[in-house]
């Protein structure tokens, strides 16, 4: 068996393990669902009729579910960052090096494992979403690669977080930094208002955003528009542009992570 092969198949053993632990502590799971759920109602219905002006709080409320979507699975990012934290600090990264396994593998098993976890957050949010007006106007085709690129979007954040996660020198650290550095990026974004209302230089950052690019994307893909029409490289291309930044991000911190690991396991 190849080495990319045994770290594949390692890989699944550790994804099913940290599955069963959520389990066992249906609150990581509860946690993942009841954000976005708030996030949902508190935009929708305390800014909706505000932001949504002339075209009213249901065609806001179509616009915002995309970018709670984005929020939602980056947010989920933390749950790898935790994950790691906890391991490291209990020792299971000890007793996971004595085992012949993959090297690969632990790090593959929790991003996989916490990308179930955004499938069930996305299935919630969607649920969620159909009850407070939110449709679907696209394709079944248009709809199921909505999906995908938001997955893959949430798989390649897991990888950032699998760093921060073993860098991080305690449960308490990883909390504060695997969440941190999402709050700017997701809300200078497209995720909750159009990005002709943002002023200056923080419409050309939005415009750049790996998170606005996924969330037109996916707002292109199923068919839900509000406000000016986009415009720039970036808006006319969200699609390509959000695959490139979810490819480019997974390059990049995957081998970081993989090579973290390898680091601290070996001590």
């Amino acid at each position: 068996m190849s080495a990319l092969a045994k770290g594949i198949s390692d890989g699944g053993v550790i994804t099913w393990r940290n599955l069963m632990n959520i389990r066992r502590n249906p609150d990581w799971l509860m946690a993942a669902t009841l954000q976005p759920i708030m996030f949902v109602l508190l935009f929708a219905y305390v800014f909706g009729d505000a932001i949504g002006g002339a075209a009213g709080g249901a065609a806001y409320r179509e616009f915002l579910i995309a970018g709670i979507f984005a929020q939602t699975v980056a947010f989920n990012s933390a749950f790898t960052v935790i994950g790691f934290a906890n391991d490291l600090q209990k020792g299971i990264i000890d007793r996971f090096r004595s085992l012949p396994m993959s090297r690969l593998a632990v790090v593959l098993g929790r991003t996989m494992s916490d990308l179930v976890v955004s499938v069930v957050a996305l299935l919630v949010m969607s649920l969620c979403g159909l009850i407070v007006g939110w449709r679907i106007h696209g394709g079944f085709g248009d709809a199921v690669l909505g999906y995908l690129v938001m997955l893959m979007f949430a798989w390649a954040l897991s990888w950032v977080g699998a760093l921060i996660g073993l860098v991080a020198r305690s449960v308490e650290v990883a909390q504060s930094a695997g969440l941190i550095w999402m709050f700017p990026l997701s809300f200078i974004s497209s995720a909750f208002v159009p990005l002709d209302k943002l002023p200056g230089i923080l419409r050309v950052i939005a415009e750049w955003n790996p998170f606005t690019a996924v969330i037109n994307a996916t707002r292109n893909l199923f068919g839900n528009h509000f406000g000016a029409a986009p415009v720039g490289w970036p808006a006319q291309h969200a699609a390509l542009y959000s695959v490139v930044c979810c490819v480019v991000i997974i390059a990049i911190f995957a081998p970081l992570a993989t090579a973290r690991y390898r680091k601290v396991a070996s001590k």
